[in-house]
């Protein structure tokens, strides 16, 4: 918190923190992975508490689908204007930002929303808008699992897969903080902190997919995420 412009006193200060996080790996590749966390962090600093909000849910499709893509983030931006029309673009520019592997140059999939720090207009309003965002995670990603999840696979799809998430490894266990927060915490259970990562991974030697696959189409927009809300209007006005 002191990294990211808090006034905080030196040394070790009391400090409680909860969430509830989620990560759901389907073993048919065509139907996504998809993450959700959203935590409250407070510190005792004298006779202050310091308190903040933060999260997101976010989407990681092994071959990319823009109407299942435009629903998720439909239905987060839904649940972020009932609260702040600022929040959906910004929250899904900080996601796209911040689940980035450098090293590849990719982003672990197609975002959603992220945010951290959150501590206005008011606990009660940050609070009401972080249960909004935890209560749109089934509405975002179930039908997208209805959509998928009977249909037939290959063998090259299930190898693409296991590609993917190896990246999806890297991520968590190189980039992602709350992964770095929690081993660095004294008692924490390792075993739930590394929960994120898939039972089953795979990595190839300077791997890269042909051009004009649906394999080169995904890493495409890994490489440059969409302006989803665009893709958003651009439907409501034809409907």
């Amino acid at each position: 918190m002191r990294s990211r412009g808090k006034n905080l006193s030196d040394g070790n200060l009391p400090f409680f923190a909860a969430g509830i996080s989620a990560v759901i790996h389907p073993s048919n590749p065509l139907v996504p992975t998809i993450h959700f966390n959203y935590r409250y962090f407070e510190v005792e600093d004298g006779k202050e508490t310091q308190w903040w909000f933060g999260g997101g849910t976010d989407l990681t499709p092994y071959y990319l689908n823009s109407a299942d893509a435009v629903h998720f983030h439909r239905t987060l931006k839904d649940a972020c204007d009932k609260h702040d029309n600022s929040y959906y673009p910004r929250f899904k520019k900080w996601c796209d930002d911040y689940f980035n592997i450098p090293h590849r140059g990719e982003r672990r999939g197609v975002g959603g929303i992220f945010f951290d720090d959150l501590d206005s207009p008011n606990q009660t309003a940050c609070f009401e808008f972080v249960k909004d965002c935890a209560n749109a995670v089934i509405p975002s990603y179930i039908p997208l699992v209805q959509r998928h999840k009977f249909t037939k696979y290959t063998e090259v799809e299930r190898e693409w897969q296991l590609l993917r998430r190896g990246r999806y490894v890297e991520f968590n266990l190189i980039y992602d903080r709350g992964t770095k927060f929690g081993l660095y915490t004294p008692g924490a259970r390792y075993e739930s902190i590394l929960m994120s990562l898939p039972l089953y991974a795979r990595w190839e030697y300077m791997h890269t997919p042909e051009e004009n696959t649906p394999e080169y189409e995904l890493v495409q927009v890994l490489r440059k995420p969409k302006d989803w809300l665009k893709l958003i209007n651009e439907k409501d006005n034809d409907s």
